[in-house]
């Protein structure tokens, strides 16, 4: 079991203030979590190959590919400046159009 002392170490790193209770409670409790780690070390897994999913899924995005926009004259009928069918919006950098 993790002492005091420790818990108040990694308060200390995790720049974190504790009260005694809070101590107490947490060496308990990381403690607990160390001890389910050892048991979890025991397993044998030298013939286990590595996974990254085990579901089955495949990925299902559609490709990114450009298409017209059935609503595009919709738009920029809205928009405040349009020139050559296009937005017209202030300049980042300088201010200008």
């Amino acid at each position: 079991m993790l002492t005091i002392e420790e818990v108040k170490n990694i308060a200390k790193l995790a720049r974190i203030e504790l009260t005694p209770a809070e101590e107490k409670r947490h060496a308990e409790t990381i403690s607990a979590v160390l001890d389910y780690m050892k048991i979890l070390n025991e397993v044998d897994t030298e013939n286990i190959e590595p996974t990254s999913q085990v579901t089955g899924l495949s990925d299902v995005t559609r490709e990114d590919a450009p298409r017209d926009c059935a609503t595009k004259k919709e738009l920029l009928t809205q928009m405040p400046k349009v020139s050559d069918n296009e937005l017209v919006v202030p300049g980042v950098f300088n201010g200008e159009e």
